[in-house]
């Protein structure tokens, strides 16, 4: 099972991204602009970012690995529980959060996987 260790080497790996802090909690950001954080203030998930409609997605799928709070009501953002993910899905998640904050000229440097 994937750990925050493993969120940073997939996320630094990507053009532009440097580890940081966010709310006081570890974080990673692309030009500034923060995609995923660990949110060890309650149970320690991760916030990935994502369109609102990918969230419902993945809270419709009923996987329990995704989740959310009332804070995170009509944002971006789902709660990702790292135990019950794998390496491949957490890849394919921080990619697409850097995507949705990185800048066109970062992307343009990574094309999207096809589908």
């Amino acid at each position: 099972m994937p750990d925050w260790d493993d969120v940073v080497r997939i996320g630094v790996a990507l053009p532009g991204v440097e580890e940081s802090t966010s709310y006081r909690t570890p974080s990673l950001k692309v030009k500034g602009k923060g995609f995923v954080r660990l949110r060890t203030e309650a149970e320690g998930l991760l916030v990935v970012m994502c369109t609102t409609e990918e969230k419902e997605a993945l809270l419709a799928s009923g996987d329990p690995a995704f989740s959310t709070t009332p804070h995170y009501d009509g944002y971006g953002a789902v709660l990702v529980d790292l135990d019950r993910l794998d390496l491949d899905q957490l890849t394919e998640l921080v990619e697409e959060a850097w995507r949705l904050k990185a800048p066109a000229r970062l992307r343009a440097t990574r094309p999207a996987p096809p589908g």
